[in-house]
């Protein structure tokens, strides 16, 4: 598969670039019944609501839905298409919660923030940012929210 072409206005940021209450908007996706056979396919999780037609009309969600884990993966993504973007770094956990399902062919989107941030204790060099996000479907409803922990490069010292 192609990497999409996506030019940036802005740069990569060091963590000692990013401040408490900076916010963006990722770009949109839109959950198909192909992407979501290619989720399962990839996965192996191909539970029936997901993947079967008749067994999720009949199910309490009325029609096919995206796995939960599949709008974490798509939220991540979006954050890293967002000219608001940090160096890579490392993830140190994500705490997620699934609000509402996410149905064949809703198109989201990512608002994230900065709430928190500190120097690492354990890696000179490098910080932490605490981002909440929420996935919002084209209704302006939050379908998942929750927050990426992530440690970051330090601008070098001969660069300040």
């Amino acid at each position: 598969m192609p990497n999409p072409n996506i030019q940036f206005a802005t740069p990569e940021k060091y963590w000692d670039d990013a401040q408490v209450g900076d916010e963006c908007t990722s770009p949109s996706y839109t959950f198909t019944a192909a992407r979501i056979d290619a989720y399962a396919e990839l996965t192996g999780d191909f539970t029936p609501v997901h993947v079967d037609e008749a067994y999720a009309n009949a199910s309490h969600f009325g029609c096919r839905v995206a796995h939960g884990l599949m709008g974490l993966s798509v939220a991540d993504g979006l954050k890293t298409q967002s000219e608001y973007r940090f160096l890579p770094g490392m993830s140190l956990g994500w705490t997620w919660d699934f609000l509402l399902p996410i149905k064949i062919n809703d198109t989201l989107h990512v608002k994230f923030r900065v709430a928190s941030m500190r120097p690492s204790k354990s890696k000179p060099g490098w910080g932490i940012v605490v981002l909440p996000a929420e996935l919002i479907n084209q209704a302006g409803q939050a379908v998942q929210k929750g927050e990426h922990r992530l440690m970051v490069p330090r601008r070098p010292s001969s660069e300040k």
